[in-house]
């Protein structure tokens, strides 16, 4: 019927012809090209319940633009276990990468900024002031505590014993723990950098049932092999494996300058040190 319509519109304009080869398709709905193609000449036919034109394809047209694909987004929350070098590490370390990162600070994590970092930068000011959005943990209510909201996954740097507790139970009493619970039943990536020694039966249970549960738990363990000359040299090669584990594919740029990836033992360098000593 509509096709039956559109000859008898198309029949009282003059130059219009059915029998030319086409080239392009123009739904029937779109009746302003109706109006263009009448207006400079070209001929429209149709097939079906699709009206199409002879008017040649513009190889030099803009094609359309595509939405722009976002950032990474990552949770990051920091709770009141040791551990605050490796939280601002990680921080500057997604800044420079510009991963958009979501802070929430636990309140003994801020009361434990104080005593491990150096003045200024030792508040829950700072920390803020690294990430592009910031909330109170109590706030169970923003967007962090619904799937529907969109991230590339979370970590918990420091993560104390009782937040790997409340993960491991789904109790999720502040926004940290419910975080990471969206996080697990969404099946994004959690990383967990537990901090506590030496583990009771208790914390390596906990620890077991997360990793079933999809999470990956990361104890910052020192390294040798990189030859730290300094705490900060540790807490550098701990973020960059961090960051690894989040897989945002950033690991060759982390990488870049050669530290903290094992590439095995330089076997003919160090027999000839052995020679000449």
């Amino acid at each position: 019927m509509i096709v039956q319509k559109t000859l008898k519109i198309l029949a009282q304009i003059p130059g219009w012809n059915r029998s030319l080869s086409l080239h392009r398709t123009v739904p029937l709905a779109h009746k302003q090209y109706l109006r263009h193609f009448s207006a400079d000449g070209h001929r429209l036919t149709i097939e079906s319940n699709e009206i199409q034109s002879d008017r040649p394809h513009d190889e030099k047209s803009t094609p359309p633009t595509m939405p722009r694909p976002r950032r990474k987004r990552i949770v990051v929350a920091v709770t009141g276990a040791t551990g605050a070098p490796l939280a601002t590490s990680l921080l500057l370390h997604l800044k420079k990468l510009d991963v958009e990162m979501h802070l929430i600070l636990s309140t003994w994590g801020s009361a434990t900024l104080k005593y491990e970092l150096e003045a200024p930068n030792n508040t829950a000011a700072y920390l803020a002031s690294l990430a592009h959005y910031s909330y109170s943990p109590r706030d169970v209510s923003a967007s962090l505590s619904s799937g529907s909201f969109r991230t590339d996954g979370m970590i918990v740097v420091p993560c104390s014993m009782k937040t790997l507790a409340g993960i491991r139970m789904g109790y999720d009493n502040d926004l940290i723990t419910r975080s990471a619970g969206v996080t697990l039943k969404e099946r994004r990536r959690l990383v967990l950098v537990a901090r506590e020694t030496p583990l009771s039966s208790i914390h390596l249970e906990n620890m077991l049932e997360v990793t079933r549960a999809g999470a990956v738990v990361f104890p910052p363990m020192m390294t040798f092999y990189t030859k730290p000359k300094a705490i900060q040299d540790m807490v550098e090669q701990s973020v960059r494996r961090m960051i690894d584990l989040l897989d945002l594919g950033f690991e060759d740029h982390i990488h870049a300058d050669g530290d903290g990836r094992w590439n095995g033992f330089e076997w003919k360098k160090k027999m000839s040190d052995e020679k000449q000593a």
